[in-house]
């Protein structure tokens, strides 16, 4: 009896340990398989918005002149090399909303308004490069190209999609709103602190324009609301209120640098706005990848700074 006592103890046992080692090498991560490309490497259309001329190239090429014209050449490599990942990305996902080929007939333009900006004389050994090093990749977030938005200084912080840029036609909880890059400790004194002064009634007829609305003798102004990140969203101008990102197109992008704010007034027959940032503040900020570049992060970790919950997909060799 104790004989079989023993020998079922250490039959127990030994099946023991042998599920238990089952268990363990079940519970053993698998190694990830390597992401397989999707495809080969598209052909675009490109319309020429100078001289009407269309043109079909590789994307990569293609991919070269937007990051020369998009962010400076003689940045960092692996700063342009975001840049290209989100170029990238941009193309494909505009050109399946078909709205140059409407245009134009073609999958992409070099209009600004249009598309992107493009520009293949500024292409150095730097861009190349670069866009060979992403080569094929993409961001995207539930296997869709994200809107692969960036500005050029977003003042320290980053918006929403809905803050910076007032989009709602449909979600983008990739974007994150609150991203405290450090972007300047480095960015031109410019983007740092900025002034405008517009004439009220270039105003007036701005804010007209872009609500519909006369806001009557401008004689007040003050910001009616402000985002997450302190932008301001709605802002009242005379009788009318106005959304921030409709206000700051209106007067001038250029102008305006930003609706990171830090003062509104009417002063002396004007408006006067002050702040910091240069854009709309949603997505990648172009100083804060050139920071991070410098600092030895790779492209990928760039950019998925700035995004929420996005893949990078090699999608051709």
């Amino acid at each position: 009896m104790f004989r079989h006592t023993i020998i079922r103890t250490a039959v127990l046992l030994l099946v023991g340990c042998l599920l238990a080692a089952g268990c363990t090498r079940q519970q053993a991560p698998a190694p990830k398989p390597a992401q397989q490309p999707q495809g080969d490497e598209p052909t675009i259309s490109l319309y020429i918005n100078k001289t009407g001329e269309k043109k079909n190239l590789k994307i990569e090429e293609y991919i070269q002149g937007v990051v020369a014209a998009e962010m400076n050449p003689k940045w960092p490599v692996n700063a342009l090399a975001a840049q290209a990942i989100l170029a990238r990305t941009f193309t494909l996902e505009n050109i399946n909303t078909g709205q140059v080929k409407k245009l134009h007939g073609t999958d992409a333009s070099t209009s600004v308004e249009e598309f992107q900006a493009y520009e293949p004389a500024k292409i150095n050994d730097s861009v190349r490069k670069a866009v060979e090093q992403t080569r094929g990749e993409v961001v995207v977030y539930n296997n869709n190209p994200i809107h692969a938005w960036f500005s050029a200084c977003d003042g320290g912080i980053s918006a929403s999609a809905e803050e910076g840029l007032a989009y709602t036609k449909d979600p983008t909880p990739y974007t994150k709103s609150g991203v405290q890059d450090g972007c300047l400790s480095i960015t031109d004194p410019k983007n740092k602190s900025w002034e405008a002064r517009i004439p009220v009634e270039q105003v007036r007829a701005a804010v007209q324009n872009a609500t519909g609305k006369d806001p009557g003798a401008i004689t007040a102004a003050s910001i009616e609301k402000k985002g997450p990140s302190g932008r301001a969203e709605q802002i009242k101008i005379g009788n009318a209120s106005v959304g921030g990102p409709a206000l700051r197109l209106a007067l001038g992008s250029e102008k305006v640098r930003s609706m990171l704010l830090s003062d509104l007034r009417v002063e002396g027959g004007q408006l006067v706005l002050a702040g910091k940032g240069f854009g709309h503040g949603v997505g990648m900020c172009q100083w804060g990848a050139r920071l991070m570049a410098e600092q030895g992060k790779s492209p990928e970790d760039i950019v998925k700074f700035y995004f929420n919950d996005v893949e990078i997909q090699k999608q051709w060799k």
